[in-house]
């Protein structure tokens, strides 16, 4: 006789993720159930509201709620979370969000201490290294090698007792180069201009103005004349004004440190990683300072002790820089019992890059040199081997940066995370990351005010059947066209060796429209971005982020800002200074925020919107002006197709055409600019630098974030670029752009040390019929050749 069924435990009963009421952002009110221990992809067109609902809200809802669980004293030190607006939210699990911020640009991190795989291998060493020179932080390129002695004196039985007790501390850090790798040799003539005197101007480092505070410390130092020109100084002045150490000297009664150029600007900016500085002054390091590797470590970064240890011959600093297939080979033949568990978890940490497509990479990689699709990877290491099962992992547009070759080994890591037990929530655009979906969320129908609803819900063959946007294009194929261009010209690129790339001899073609390819870590972008002449007339729009802070807009970032201004001052006879929520026109009570921020110290801090200026950040005074019967506030609220028609002609409205041709018309212009999309903040920039004529264009997949049904319009805006007599070249992935293309230039045919080299340069057309790299398989396979 068969047993009874037993009723369900009511602990099972919570098997999915409700939300209710969801209004964070552009969102209107939605309520939604997302199937829990499945993977649910979430599309629909940029600015839809995707990231507004798993990030905005479920997640950021996840997080706070855990953060709220530690001690009040560990809260304080953690970033606070304000609650998202949402009436409930159900069945919610540990969120862990692994998105495409760039990883900190840190000279001192690289990809081995970002993953702590550098840990590891510094452990290992320390056990079993010949000679054995120390802990683990012997072979630290961050940890400097210090002694010291002296005398202390305490208290023993009544008695003042004096001891002499001394200290050293063994590290690995290389002395002259203190740890970074690269010493720089600073061009003098790039620096000052020695025709000239301090008050003439003679310095040419950027902020240094001759009657500022900067210069003021050189002239009224009393060590030298601030008429006398740099040529006439005498040996003595020289020294004092380029090299002197730190003295203390008395400027307008004031105590300063006087310090000479040299020491002061090294400390001030090229001490600095080049990618967190302005652009200003990254163009001025980039003149003045010629970066070398590091003459007495050959740019490893360690001291001669931590690189005179060895195992089977190779040292710490060989093994960093190795590739890592070649690093997880070498750690396998490894047999030694004492460390037997070390090199177990080292080489399931290693296995993980390989299988998540990184295995091009090396450890002592600068992790600021990341893509943000290999930062997001290399975020996902952390995870592969974790023993955590019910968590939510929520991923941003995972496939950013993969070829379509490698996005099937990122499904599979997908699915494994997955079958753990997990929750995965995806926000992605491509066809085959949707189809792997258990559950696929569509959200739209437009973007900004016009998106926000849930438009289909359901599996992935219920979506294909749906009239939806996504559903209409989510088998919509690009052709192969039936003519392309004919080039106007060429750079040549000769010899190109950066990185991976093996004295690569190509012809970049001018005046069309080429997409260079290949598999992620093939050499595309060092190619392009490492072989190319730095030139007035070459426009470079990448995926550096866009620092801007909450009181950052797409109307101050492109400057329409001042126009706008300025229209307004004009037609109500007041100073443009008015306009501004940053300025004279600010709120009194929020300062320009529209916000009140309340700190509430150990907890998180409270966001209410102001009252007096109801969220608009402007004073009263400021809103009683009009321009054509709208005040500043209702202008800023408008988004770009909307202003583009209300402001009628001049600059400002020539950039917001530029903002609605690529894709930006739903943008409002006083939104906050860190709220944009990593694809959105591209798209802004390139809006911005769309302005010349006879330009060469440099796009890094200008598809990131881009909706199947946004890159039709991508595709019209490059062939008008294209049209205008620019010349466009395009780092892509994507098919479509592919198929587009006037020249393909294919690099591999592998990553890291089996790529750097061109496989194939011709037509899209050539490249389906007679290639057989990994690019033609796939591009064949999507035009159905």
């Amino acid at each position: 006789m068969a047993p009874e069924p037993q009723p369900a435990h009511i602990a099972d009963s919570h098997e999915v993720i409700r939300v209710i009421g969801a209004r964070e952002n552009n969102l209107q009110g939605i309520d939604v159930e997302i199937p829990k221990r499945r993977l649910t992809v979430f599309t629909g067109v940029s600015g839809s509201g995707k990231s507004s609902l798993v990030f905005g809200t479920i997640a950021n809802e996840s997080q706070r709620l855990i953060n709220e669980t530690y001690p009040t004293f560990v809260q304080q030190f953690m970033g606070q979370l304000s609650r998202p607006e949402v009436d409930a939210l159900e069945n919610i699990s540990p969120a862990i969000v692994v998105d495409q911020e760039r990883m900190g640009s840190n000279a001192r991190s690289t990809v081995g201490t970002a993953t702590d795989v550098h840990a590891m291998l510094r452990l290992l060493f320390s056990r079993i290294g010949v000679p054995h020179v120390g802990s683990p932080q012997a072979f630290s390129f961050n940890v400097p090698s210090v002694s010291g002695a002296g005398a202390v004196t305490f208290e023993k039985s009544g008695q003042k007792v004096k001891e002499r007790r001394s200290f050293e501390i063994t590290g690995g850090m290389c002395p002259a180069c203190e740890g970074l790798g690269q010493v720089s040799d600073i061009d003098l003539d790039e620096l000052l201009d020695r025709s000239l005197s301090l008050s003439a101007g003679a310095i040419r480092v950027p902020g240094y103005n001759p009657d500022g505070w900067m210069v003021k410390g050189f002239t009224e130092s009393g060590f030298l004349d601030p008429d006398k020109p740099i040529a006439d100084y005498t040996e003595t002045e020289l020294h004092d004004f380029l090299h002197k150490e730190q003295t203390k000297v008395k400027i307008a009664g004031i105590n300063m440190t006087y310090e000479g150029l040299i020491p002061k600007v090294t400390k001030s900016v090229l001490q600095k990683d080049r990618d967190s500085l302005q652009p200003h002054i990254r163009a001025f390091v980039d003149r003045a300072v010629k970066f070398m590797p590091c003459p007495a470590c050959g740019g490893t970064r360690l001291n001669d002790g931590a690189r005179s240890s060895k195992i089977a011959g190779v040292s710490i600093a060989d093994a960093a820089a190795m590739q890592i297939t070649d690093l997880a080979a070498w750690v396998a033949t490894i047999d030694d019992p004492a460390v037997a568990p070390l090199v177990a978890g080292l080489t399931q940490a290693l296995d993980s890059f390989v299988d998540i497509g990184l295995g091009y990479l090396s450890l002592d990689r600068s992790s600021g040199t990341l893509s943000g699709g290999e930062a997001q990877r290399t975020k996902m290491i952390r995870h592969l081997g974790s023993s955590l099962t019910d968590m939510t992992y929520v991923f941003d547009e995972p496939s950013t940066g993969l070829h379509p070759h490698d996005i099937q080994r990122m499904n599979d890591l997908l699915l494994l995370l997955r079958d753990k037990g997990n929750t995965v929530l995806v926000v992605e655009h491509k066809p085959e990351v949707i189809a792997i979906a258990d559950h696929v969320i569509d959200l739209g129908p437009g973007a900004g005010r016009h998106g926000g609803r849930i438009m289909y819900e359901g599996d992935v063959a219920g979506l294909r059947a749906s009239d939806t946007v996504t559903g209409r294009h989510v088998d919509h194929r690009a052709q192969l066209k039936p003519a392309t261009r004919t080039r106007t010209g060429a750079i040549e690129i000769r010899g190109a060796n950066l990185h991976n790339l093996k004295d690569v001899d190509v012809d970049v073609p001018l005046g069309i429209l080429t997409v260079i390819t290949g598999v992620a870590g093939s050499g595309k972008s060092s190619l392009i971005h490492g072989s190319l002449p730095p030139s007035a007339e070459v426009v470079v729009v990448d995926q550096t982020p866009i620092k801007g802070s909450r009181r950052s807009s797409p109307a101050t970032y492109t400057g329409i800002l001042d126009d706008i201004r300025k229209a307004f001052a004009k037609a109500n006879g007041v100073k443009p200074a008015l306009f501004s929520a940053n300025s004279e026109g600010a709120c009194p009570a929020c300062r320009g925020l529209g916000v009140i921020i309340t700190n509430l110290g150990f907890t998180q801090s409270v966001e209410t919107r102001c009252e007096l200026c109801e969220g608009s950040g402007f004073s009263d005074d400021v809103l009683e002006y009009t321009l054509d019967g709208r005040t500043i506030a209702e202008v800023l609220a408008m988004s770009a197709d909307e202003a583009a028609a209300f402001l009628g002609k001049g600059p400002a409205r020539t950039t917001l055409l530029r903002m609605i041709d690529v894709g930006l018309g739903y943008i409002t212009l006083g939104q906050a600019l860190n709220t944009l999309s990593g694809g959105e903040r591209q798209r802004l920039k390139l809006a911005i630098s769309m302005a010349k004529t006879g330009a060469v264009y440099v796009l890094d997949e200008p598809t990131t974030g881009l909706h199947l049904a946004d890159v039709d319009n991508l595709l019209a805006l490059l062939d008008r670029l294209v049209d205008a007599g620019n010349s466009v070249i395009v780092i892509e992935h994507h098919q479509a752009v592919m198929a587009h293309a006037d020249w393909i230039i294919d690099v591999g045919p592998g990553a890291g040390r089996d790529g750097g080299t061109v496989v194939f340069e011709g037509t899209p057309a050539d490249l389906v019929s007679q290639g057989e790299t990994l690019t033609a398989q796939h591009l064949a396979r999507y035009v159905g050749a």
